[in-house]
């Protein structure tokens, strides 16, 4: 394709590594603890009651999404996060619902979920028929932003390096149609099942990116979507860097750990740029290797750490990368909130809380209702830890 023919994609440059958070959560049905589609009932109360939090409707009409504002730190964008969630609730009690959240439902039936009301979700399903109509997974997307679209595809490759950093510390999805998965986050491995998801290319330029998406735009691809929904992802609008590998956590607390640790990490590597020195990178085969084993292995997981395929446990890599980033977390205001990340290696992961309220009851009803129990007290509940 000749230059010429390439529309360039204009990155609205950020002047400082601004946050932004967005969150999806459920609503679930107290007594049979399935999934409740009434999200829009939700939206109008919440916009009546309290205009001042943001919510956006959602692809399944069982869920919202809370967004953030721009904000400059972890604690600010939790606190927003904080206030939204009340807002919810409030909504939700009055509907005689619960709220609830992990990376995917333990039984509900795909099937008895409807999509929201809206063109592209309609041709969405429409093209991808039973992949996309099985999209009962949940997540957390995290805003950096990025001063410049020359710095963007170098951030995104170092970043997916720290993939499975990510991921492990948010696993809460081990459990699907009834069965338990074996894996730490089937939602991982549902998500990229669609077309325009999954790991991104490595593109080195900005200019591969432009001339990538007007390949997409004019063979159809994103016709249907608007955008590619990669798990790191440009997002030009806004200026940032999507980063979109969490699962959803069951609480603030771990949220906290996971915004905070890929906030240091795209200023870490945004950094490096400023000193000149070479940003990690490993072969897509290998970042694509340790996608697996994070969704397979959660916190017990063994990566793959360098391109001479040395690997490592990735607790212990999470242990030096917090210390790592130390000094950086306590320059944007979220040293507490990073060594979070620690406590999740202690306490284990929600995949590892949800199957541990299973074999203690043998049902995932128990599961739905300690997720819905950690959402309602903000934080882990460590009576489900093992004795």
């Amino acid at each position: 394709m000749g230059n010429e023919a390439i529309k360039v994609i204009e990155f609205k440059r950020s002047p400082r590594p601004t946050l932004g958070v967005e969150w999806e959560v459920a609503l679930v049905d107290p007594v049979s603890r399935d999934l409740a589609p009434r999200a829009a009932e939700v939206l109008d109360i919440v916009a009546k009651n309290h205009p001042d939090v943001h919510l956006e409707r959602e692809f399944l009409q069982n869920t919202v999404e809370l967004v953030t504002s721009v904000c400059d730190t972890v604690p600010q964008a939790v606190a927003e996060l904080s206030h939204g969630l009340a807002a919810v609730k409030e909504a939700s009690d009055e509907l005689g619902l619960r709220l609830w959240t992990s990376g995917s439902h333990p039984f509900s039936d795909f099937r008895e979920n409807p999509v929201s009301e809206k063109g592209s979700y309609d041709e969405i399903i429409a093209r991808t028929q039973y992949w996309g109509n099985q999209m009962l997974i949940w997540g957390i997307h995290v805003h950096v932003g990025i001063s410049h679209e020359d710095r963007v595809w170098p951030i995104i490759n170092a970043l997916v390096t720290n993939y499975p950093h990510l991921l492990a510390i948010s696993a809460s999805s081990p459990a699907w149609d009834g069965l338990d998965t074996g894996y730490a986050s089937n939602r991982t491995m549902l998500y990229q099942q669609l077309p325009t998801a999954g790991l991104p290319y490595q593109f080195r330029t900005w200019d591969e990116w432009c001339s990538y998406m007007a390949d997409q735009d004019k063979s159809g691809v994103i016709n249907h979507t608007g955008s590619m929904h990669f798990d790191i992802r440009p997002a030009s609008k806004w200026g940032t860097i999507e980063v979109r590998v969490a699962d959803s956590t069951s609480n603030l607390r771990e949220l906290s750990a996971v915004v905070a640790l890929t906030h240091c990490l795209v200023v870490h590597y945004d950094r490096m740029i400023d000193a000149g020195e070479e940003l990690p990178t490993l072969q897509p085969w290998h970042v694509a290797e340790n996608k697996w084993r994070a969704a397979r292995y959660g916190l017990d997981a063994e990566i793959i750490i360098s391109r001479d395929t040395d690997e490592a446990m990735v607790q212990d890599e999470l242990r030096q990368l917090v210390h790592k980033l130390g000094p950086l977390a306590q320059e944007l205001g979220c040293k507490a909130e990073l060594e979070l990340v620690l406590e999740i290696l202690e306490r284990g992961g929600g995949y590892e809380r949800q199957r541990r309220a299973f074999k203690r009851t043998g049902t995932w009803t128990a599961a739905v209702d300690l997720a819905c129990e950690e959402l309602e007290e903000l934080q882990p509940l460590p009576s489900f830890k093992e004795e």
